[in-house]
C-alpha cells in the first residue's frame, strides 16, 4: 500500500482550532502529515488535537497554545517546534469599524496578527526548508483585499499586504524546492465540525461570518455556491503536495466567481 503523499512531512497551521484552519489541519492529517495545531486558548487547542488524533491513520498531532499575533507568541511556537516542512499562515483578526475611529493601536494589532505573524514565522521556518530543498508556505488572504469595504479598510489593507509578502517571498525562494503561495477566499460556508464542537461563532473567519450576515443580501447563485472549508483545505493540499511544486507566487481565488458576479 502506498504511503499518504505527505507522510514524513511536518505541517504547522496557525489559527487552527476551528473553521478554515481546523479543516486545513484535518486535511493535512488525512494526507499523512504530522500536524501542529495552534490557537490562543489551551482548551480549544486540546480539543482540536484530540479530535484530529482520532482520524484514521493519523500521524502525530501536536498543539501549541500561544498568540502568534505577538513576537513572543511566534517565538514560543518556534521554540516548541523549530522546524517544519509546511507552514500555513491562517490566523487573522477582523472587525467592522469606521476609518476615522481606528486608532494607531488598532492598526498595529491588525498588522501584527494578519501580517507580522506570517512574516515572523516564515522568517523562522523558510531557512530550514531551503536547507532541505523542500518546503511549502501558504498565506491566507481574502477577497476583501480586492474589493475593500469602506467599514473594513484596516482588514482589507492587511490582507493586501499578505499578497505583497507572498509575491516577494516567492521570488526570494524561486528554484529552491520551496514554494510560497496565497489563497484568496470569498464567502465561506461555516465549518459544520466547528459548529458541532462548541458552536461559538467567535471562531469563524471574517469570510465565514460575512456569509452568515450577508446571506440574504447576496445573489441566490452566490449563496448556493459559497466555498466550503473543505474546498479551501483541498487547495492547500494541492499546494502542499509534490504536484504543487510548479505553483509559486500565485494568488489563488476561491470565490465561485463572487466578485465578478457582484460587479456584473
Amino acid at each position: 500500500m502506498n504511503k499518504p503523499f505527505l507522510s514524513g512531512r511536518k505541517a504547522i497551521v496557525t489559527g487552527s482550532t476551528a473553521g478554515v484552519g481546523l479543516a486545513i489541519a484535518r486535511a493535512l492529517v488525512r494526507a499523512g502529515a504530522e500536524v501542529v495545531v495552534n490557537g490562543r486558548k489551551a482548551e480549544a487547542v486540546e480539543r482540536a488535537v484530540a479530535g484530529l488524533s482520532t482520524e484514521p491513520g493519523a500521524a502525530a498531532v501536536h498543539g501549541v497554545a500561544c498568540d502568534v499575533g505577538t513576537a513572543a507568541g511566534c517565538a514560543a511556537l518556534v521554540d516548541a517546534h523549530p522546524a517544519a516542512d509546511i507552514l500555513v499562515n491562517n490566523v487573522g483578526v477582523y472587525g467592522v469599524r469606521d476609518f476615522f475611529e481606528i486608532d494607531d493601536a488598532e492598526w498595529e494589532r491588525y498588522m501584527n496578527v494578519n501580517v507580522m505573524s506570517g512574516v515572523r514565522l516564515s522568517r523562522a521556518y523558510i531557512p530550514g526548508m531551503l536547507e532541505r530543498y523542500w518546503g511549502r508556505v501558504v498565506f491566507m488572504s481574502s477577497e476583501w483585499c480586492l474589493d475593500v469595504p469602506s467599514e473594513m479598510i484596516h482588514y482589507g489593507l492587511t490582507k493586501a499586504a499578505v499578497l505583497s509578502v507572498t509575491h516577494g517571498l516567492a521570488k526570494r525562494v524561486v528554484c529552491s524546492g520551496v514554494t510560497v503561495n496565497a489563497i484568496v477566499p470569498g464567502p465561506i460556508l461555516p465549518d459544520p465540525v466547528s459548529a458541532e464542537s462548541g458552536g461559538a461563532d467567535v471562531c469563524l473567519t471574517m469570510e465565514e461570518r460575512l456569509f452568515v450576515l450577508q446571506e440574504k443580501q447576496r445573489p441566490a447563485s452566490i449563496v448556493q455556491r459559497a466555498t466550503s472549508v473543505d474546498e479551501i483545505a483541498r487547495l492547500v493540499l494541492y499546494l502542499a503536495s509534490p504536484e504543487g511544486a510548479g505553483t509559486n507566487g500565485a494568488s489563488l481565488r476561491v470565490d465561485a466567481g463572487e466578485l465578478e458576479a457582484v460587479a456584473g
